[in-house]
């Protein structure tokens, strides 16, 4: 398989998945969410992998999500998307619950707004000890309504999640873990190998044990699919406000947004 925006490779059952863009800190436009799906369905129908590993490419950032540069009004701009806003991270999302095989987030570096919610919706996750984790979303007229806000209560509780998306700040690797955002923290040069030993145990057990039990933890949460698919709508009117734009557009000019004249 041939992909531009990531890096894909199997090995002793552990497919790995790199989004590959770390110019811009692996953010992700339509084509890089579209490379992840097929990526990610390959490791599905192969039988031979037992679990994935999901990480980003250098050592600054996992990802900070939608990449604001080829953001328009109205959503990113790109080939036809099924999605409203242009690029169809409802599938993303769905692929990374769906999969019957245990994904573990292995977060290198910053772990941003759309970035994040990967991280959050992954099976497991280990962080190196210089990762950041935080959401941006209402700093730049965007937000994810779905497993990125109601899911993310099930990890952190309504307290902490509300916290982290009111205040858009930036939280360490020990805080993350703190929080429940994360399983293990394990020193920088060490990350990939704790990922593929976590990995590793996983490929020796029974696979339809854990098929069953991946399901099984799903159960409880699946409503937030729902929710998504109604909130990811209202999403698309939004990007085509002024108010959005605002954001975006402060963003882009590394400036403090203004959104006092939208509280009228």
């Amino acid at each position: 398989m041939s992909f531009d925006d990531i890096l894909y490779e199997k090995d002793d059952g552990i497919a790995t998945i790199t989004i590959n863009r770390p110019k811009v800190l692996n953010a992700f436009r339509a084509q890089t969410v579209d490379e992840l799906v097929e990526a990610f369905k390959d490791a599905w129908a192969d039988r031979s992998i037992g679990a994935v590993i999901l990480t980003g490419a250098g050592d600054r950032a996992f990802s900070t999500g939608g990449d604001q540069s080829v953001r328009e009004e109205g959503g990113y701009k790109g080939k036809p998307s099924r999605s409203e806003i242009g690029m169809d991270v409802e599938d993303l999302h769905s692929i990374l619950r769906d999969i019957p095989k245990p994904v573990i987030a292995a977060v290198n570096g910053y772990a941003i707004g759309g970035g994040h919610v990967l991280h959050v919706i992954c099976d497991l996750t280990i962080a190196s000890d210089k990762a950041r984790f935080g959401q941006v979303g209402p700093k730049v007229g965007s937000v994810d309504p779905g497993f990125g806000t109601a899911y993310l209560t099930r990890l952190v509780g309504e307290k902490r999640a509300r916290e982290i998306w009111y205040l858009c700040r930036q939280y360490s690797a020990e805080e993350a873990y703190e929080m429940g955002l994360v399983n293990k923290v394990v020193p920088a040069e060490r990350l990939m190998d704790e990922a593929r030993a976590w990995a590793r145990e996983i490929c020796a057990m029974s696979p339809t044990a854990i098929k069953i039990a991946k399901a099984s933890f799903n159960t409880e949460t699946e409503h937030i699919r729902g929710t998504s698919a109604i909130g990811m709508s209202a999403l698309a009117l939004y990007y085509g406000t002024d108010e959005a734009v605002e954001g975006r557009n402060a963003f882009m000019e590394r400036r403090k947004p203004d959104f006092r004249k939208f509280r009228g």
